[in-house]
């Protein structure tokens, strides 16, 4: 395979782009980008591929269904990687399969495309740099809400956007194929603190709400649980400023005005507005550790979410009780279930 994939910035092409999995996000942006015309791959589990292979991708967003027909889909890395060279790749597994993931990589590193990893928490890069090299990794985040009713089917929930690490010849260029399929992309000069402000949505209302089977309402309305939820806030902001980390907007989502509320004002001043902003944001949708957890997956990416914020905090000597508490019981609850 070609390693020339820098002449992708400089060509106005449509790209060709393998996704890993066909699920809500890899799916969405997948079938986002091939109605626009780019070419995409689907790496899939093999009892996935016949049902794909007949129906395609269906995509409803404002009531309007559209119809990916020919997208290619892959049962094994090999096989998807004989259909390349591609462009890039779209990484947005959940954070537990990305170990069995990386290990199918095994004798094809050298010919991976560059990896737009767009997965929950802080420590997935690192990972995937350490199998394909750190100038094949970008940084992204999704705060889009996509709902995945069936196989192949697909229903945009509410469309906020996607953030993109800048520094990687290819960003801008993947950015702008983004916004050309209206899917709200944005550049962002720090990488890592763009994933951890997304990590700050990613802790508010989740894990209480697995633990104790609770909806985002319901947490974030009773002033007990309210507590737990800015504590881990604040436990999470304290480790970002160790690290030197600014807290960014991403895109539909003001996480600077949510680490201000959790970190300056009163809790019962707070509570209404984040009550306000947060729960209406989530609709009726359950969160997605309560999703994992009350969904038989017998998994949990608790670790990569609220652990993070523990691994990270001993790193830097800070304390975090609060997070840990939360990781302990979640994974205990998980493991005997």
């Amino acid at each position: 395979m070609s390693t020339d994939w820098r002449i992708a910035l400089l060509q106005n092409k449509k790209l060709r782009v393998l996704s890993f999995g066909a699920g809500a996000i890899g799916g969405y942006l997948g079938a986002c980008l091939g109605l626009q015309g780019h070419e995409i791959s689907f790496l899939e589990r093999p009892y996935n591929i016949t049902g794909l292979k007949a129906n395609g991708i269906y995509l409803t967003v404002d009531s309007q269904t559209r119809h990916l027909a020919n997208g290619n889909f892959f049962p094994s890395i090999r096989e998807a990687l004989a259909n390349g060279p591609y462009d890039f790749a779209i990484f947005a597994l959940k954070s537990y399969d990305t170990q069995a993931a990386l290990e199918s990589l095994k004798g094809f590193e050298q010919d991976m495309p560059p990896v737009l990893c767009l997965q929950n928490g802080v420590d997935n890069e690192a990972s995937i740099a350490e199998h394909v090299g750190e100038d094949k990794v970008i940084y992204g985040t999704v705060t889009t809400s996509i709902g995945k009713p069936a196989l192949g089917q697909l229903v945009l929930e509410r469309q906020r956007g996607i953030g993109i690490g800048a520094g990687h010849p290819l960003s801008q260029r993947i950015t702008d194929a983004m916004n050309q399929s209206e899917l709200n992309a944005r550049l962002y000069i720090d990488p890592l603190a763009m994933k951890w402000s997304k990590l700050l949505t990613n802790l508010l209302a989740n894990a209480q709400c697995a633990i104790l089977d609770r909806s985002p309402q319901q947490i974030l309305s009773a002033f007990a649980t309210y507590q737990v939820e800015i504590e881990q806030l604040r436990e999470a902001l304290k480790v970002m400023k160790a690290l030197n980390l600014n807290v960014f907007d991403l895109p539909g989502t003001p996480v600077r005005a949510l680490a201000f509320g959790a970190k300056w004002l009163p809790m019962r001043i707070s509570q209404p507005i984040i009550l306000r902003v947060a729960g209406s944001g989530r609709g009726n949708k359950m969160p997605s550790l309560h999703i994992d957890r009350f969904g038989g997956r017998k998994r949990s990416e608790v670790q990569w979410l609220n652990g993070a914020v523990v691994q990270w905090g001993k790193n830097m000597g800070i304390e975090t009780p609060v997070n840990q508490d939360l990781a302990v019981k979640l994974t205990h609850l998980v493991k005997n279930a």
